[in-house]
């Protein structure tokens, strides 16, 4: 749950969005990190988590929903049946649960959350925690070979960590974010989510700052868990001088080395999130009795597809508000480490300008810093029905604190129209960024579906 957003869905539009609505009143707080209340809700359910398909677990602050991309594209390629949990969902709560491959349907997702429903009575417990619990007894439901599952927030008290023995935990990079819920500090964060990690159950990490790797290093030791580690375990990075002449994304270790095409994903950090998930499933593949051909791999890279992570819109209503032969683009991002990621992927050719929104809890000119070397101009605008939602004229006091100036707007759509006028029918590049809420949103507007 890397971003804060209201209970999706407008209430009364679905018998899943009227549950969903139901749910969120049976505790006072959205997050409040404990294990105990999901435990008892699944002993009630007759322990759901204990009839799944093989877990990969995977945490980190950043890249973790790119990295579940990259090993569904990866596994699906080589034939298996894949059950998929995410967090946020971007326009559809339906998209948090995928079933063998496919968004969980309406009548399935209505049905499971009324169970648990009956089942928690009126106990208190977080949406987080009782939707996991639906997850959970939706997937041990239907058949599939694995099952890619995404921590929320954390690791430690996170509800998707009830799994005993995972067949393999993953660690994306790690920075700072959520500090009022995970701690101050780099360390205290590394350990929350370190904890994902269990006895004898081999782990996988990104590379990771000098004090990240320190507590994931130890965290491995304590718990006999076999670590792979980029940089010394295998190695991923872009050639452009590949053969056929074309960039190339290089993998190797113990296992060869692949030549394949670049991610379909865009940004140079992708790169190293495909690594991830190549090393991953790798050492999984024969476990699940699978086949991971070069073909396949190389499939995978051209298929996948994570909306919202610098996603290029090329048509649709909210491209047309700008000039013929502009470009949207779309981010996510809301954290330090996801906007210095966003200044590289732009740096060979910065957008003209960035509209920005976010929620008050982000830390906004952690965000806005690395974006002033693109020297773009900025748009702030309200997250359109988010509450807790930073206000534009706040935003913008903050971008002025960072010698950043720029012009407040009422919407996207009145953020874009504005910047075409003031272009003058002369093709623009914009990105849109700071808050996944917003993406959906912006998705919705701009008649995306999901899929």
């Amino acid at each position: 749950m890397p971003d804060s957003a209201p209970v999706p869905g407008a209430p009364g539009t679905s018998a899943s969005d009227a549950l969903l609505q139901r749910l969120s009143a049976l505790h006072p707080k959205r997050i409040d990190l404990s294990l105990g209340r999901i435990e008892r809700l699944l002993a009630t359910l007759g322990r759901p988590q204990d009839a799944l398909p093989p877990v990969v677990h995977v945490a980190g602050t950043n890249g973790k929903g790119s990295v579940i991309a990259f090993m569904r594209a990866i596994f699906e390629a080589a034939g298996l049946k894949v059950h998929v949990y995410t967090s946020p969902h971007l326009q559809s709560f339906h998209e948090r649960i995928r079933l063998a491959g496919r968004l969980i349907d309406e009548p399935t997702l209505a049905a499971t959350l009324d169970e648990c429903e009956a089942a928690n009575g009126a106990r208190p417990i977080t949406l987080f925690e009782i939707t996991t619990a639906a997850a959970f007894v939706a997937f041990s439901r239907h058949a599939a070979d694995v099952l890619l599952l995404e921590t929320g927030l954390g690791g430690r008290f996170d509800a998707t960590n009830v799994i005993a023995r995972p067949a393999l935990s993953v660690l994306s990079p790690i920075s700072i974010d959520h500090r009022e819920f995970l701690g101050a500090g780099l360390s205290a964060i590394a350990a929350e989510k370190a904890a994902i990690i269990k006895p004898g159950c081999r782990l996988v990490s990104a590379p990771q700052t000098a004090a990240a790797l320190t507590v994931i290093e130890a965290a491995a030791r304590a718990a006999k868990a076999p670590l792979s580690l980029a940089g010394r375990d295998w190695t991923v990075g872009g050639d452009s001088a590949a053969v056929p002449p074309a960039p190339a994304l290089i993998f190797e270790d113990d296992q060869g080395r692949l030549c394949l095409p670049m991610p379909a994903l865009a940004g140079p950090h992708q790169v190293e999130n495909a690594g991830l998930a190549i090393r991953s499933a790798r050492l999984l593949a024969g476990g699940l009795g699978a086949r991971l051909p070069g073909p396949a791999l190389a499939g995978a890279m051209a298929r996948v597809r994570w909306p919202a992570r610098l996603q290029r819109l090329d048509k649709g209503p909210l491209v047309d508000c700008l000039p013929g032969g502009s470009v949207l683009w779309l981010d996510g991002g809301h954290n330090p480490a996801a906007a210095r990621v966003i200044a590289d992927a732009f740096a060979d050719r910065a957008p003209e300008a960035i509209v920005v929104g976010m929620m008050a809890n982000k830390d906004a000119a952690g965000f806005l810093a690395p974006l002033k070397a693109l020297g773009s101009t900025f748009t702030f605008i309200p997250v359109a029905g988010a509450e807790g939602a930073a206000a534009p004229e706040t935003l913008l006091s903050t971008a002025r604190g960072l010698s950043l100036d720029g012009a407040i707007a009422g919407d996207i759509t009145a953020a874009l129209e504005s910047l075409s006028r003031q272009a003058a029918s002369r093709p623009l590049t914009v990105l849109v960024c700071g808050s996944l809420y917003l993406a959906g949103r912006l998705l919705s507007a701009n008649g995306q579906v999901p899929d």
